[in-house]
């Protein structure tokens, strides 16, 4: 059983949320300032992943070695699904879509995940997971289109939410790879290795699209490239991790609850973004909807 956590625990926990809302209103800014917005994923990534194998020196005392095929295979994998492909829907999504908009969408991640792991028979589907679901579901599709729940049957819903389901598809793809990948490496050489190889293909891509003038980039840019990188991912992915030892994952996954909360907050502060209240019911529908999902098993239940 996980030991009992101090407080600054839950503090930290509720900051990397914070940080991981705050992703939302950085990848907005540089997906409005740049044509080329993949050179900054790429860039983010690559700084990720050097911050990410300091803290494997310091923390674990070296770098866990991939071995083989399959663990190279797992690598690149999780690289292409969880950074790559989720940083093409990211970037272009926020083209089209508000950030608020964008995250309260991709709050349905834990959900999907509840539902693939049933469907491939991983996990058991429960009453209130269904309901859960149901009630995410029916949030989402408010969220996606614009307070009209039926738009997708419509054929109204535009590019910018479709890519940002498609967020939600590769991350539900790099959290199935990802349990493999675990029971080989470490949580922290997971992120690292998945960060550097994301970072290749999408410096890869970038270079493949051309229009790279690292010069031109505004202090915005540079300020949303720098905090991707050190708080998006380096910190926020640490503290997570943590906390995750600490508590258990279960109940540290709860708090994930809270990303789209502070990214809907953030924008309307930073970015003057005012969803309207359609939008926030969908978005409050998606959040109770994944909370009753994840919740833990009552003692009725677990009869």
């Amino acid at each position: 059983m996980p030991q009992r956590a101090p407080s600054f625990t839950y503090v930290k926990l509720v900051a990397a949320m914070a940080m991981w809302g705050g992703t939302w209103i950085a990848g907005r800014v540089v997906a409005q300032e740049l044509s080329a917005p993949l050179a900054v994923a790429a860039l983010r990534f690559l700084l990720a992943a050097l911050l990410m194998a300091g803290v494997a020196l310091y923390a674990e005392g070296g770098i866990q070695m991939p071995q083989g095929a399959r663990e190279w295979g797992l690598i690149w994998a999780l690289g292409f699904f969880g950074i790559f492909l989720y940083g093409l829907c990211f970037f272009f999504g926020l083209r089209h879509i508000p950030a608020g908009r964008g995250a309260l969408v991709v709050a349905l991640n834990p959900v999907v995940i509840v539902i693939a792991a049933w469907l491939t028979g991983k996990e058991g589907m429960t009453p209130r997971k269904a309901l859960g679901s149901a009630i995410a579901l029916a949030g989402c599709l408010t969220v996606i289109g614009n307070g009209d729940p039926l738009a997708l049957l419509h054929g109204s819903v535009g590019l910018g939410e479709l890519l940002i389901l498609g967020c939600v598809a590769s991350w539900t793809a790099y959290t199935f790879i990802g349990w493999q990948a675990t029971r080989t490496f470490t949580p922290i050489a997971t992120t690292l290795y998945a960060s550097l190889s994301g970072a290749l293909l999408l410096g890869l891509a970038a270079l493949l699209q051309g229009d790279i003038d690292l010069a031109a980039w505004s202090w915005r840019v540079w300020a949303s490239l720098l905090f991707l990188a050190i708080f998006g991912t380096a910190i926020a992915y640490t503290w997570f991790t943590d906390a995750v030892h600490r508590i258990g994952a279960g109940q540290a996954a709860v708090f994930i609850n809270l990303v789209p909360v502070f990214a809907v907050l953030q924008a309307a502060v930073l970015l003057d973004e005012r969803l309207g209240l359609p939008v926030l019911a969908g978005g409050l529908l998606v959040i109770a909807g994944v909370w009753l999902t994840t919740l833990k098993k009552t003692s009725l239940e677990s009869k």
